[in-house]
């Protein structure tokens, strides 16, 4: 994937849930090692709020929908709610109005969980926001499937050109 090319293939799609992977491990031993020292109401409430407010609206709403849509605005509340951006925000400002704590571990474990368990990332307005292919993409990846590689197009085109 790259700024012209944004998608991912199946691999390089596990490769990214495996660095995400790693960030949930590293957040998993420190709390572990923290145990004690870690305020659980507090990170219940931190874990937990990320999903009460960016996707169990949602979630109910697209259930209750008929067809599928729901308003932007529950794309809006998941994405801000599950954005790493969002979290250390949250986790600055904690600190800083209340104090430094393990509990804020709660932040990165439930999106890096999210990320690397589940593989939900962000959500574009463009799709359900349950996870389901979208036809457009089913397309795709049947044309990326059969498309010469790079290396092999540059192949073609220079053989072409040779004949021409």
């Amino acid at each position: 994937m790259d700024a012209k090319n944004r998608f991912e293939t199946k691999v390089t799609f596990r490769l990214s849930r495996l660095e995400w992977l790693t960030a949930l491990v590293i957040s998993l031993v420190l709390a572990y090692r923290h145990l004690t020292d870690i305020r659980w109401p507090v990170f219940a409430g931190l874990f937990a709020g990320i999903d009460a407010i960016g996707y169990l609206p949602g979630a109910i709403a697209f259930r209750r929908s008929s067809d599928g849509r729901i308003g932007r605005g529950y794309y809006v509340a998941y994405n801000l709610m599950h954005s790493l951006v969002t979290a250390t925000a949250i986790a600055a400002g904690w600190a800083l109005l209340v104090k430094p704590e393990w509990a804020l571990l709660a932040l990165p474990i439930h999106l890096m969980g999210d990320r690397a368990l589940f593989g939900n990332s962000l959500k574009p307005f463009g799709i359900s926001f349950e996870p389901e292919k979208h036809p457009a993409y089913t397309e795709f990846e049947r044309h990326y499937r059969t498309a010469p590689t790079g290396a092999r197009r540059d192949l073609a085109e220079g053989a072409d050109a040779v004949r021409a």
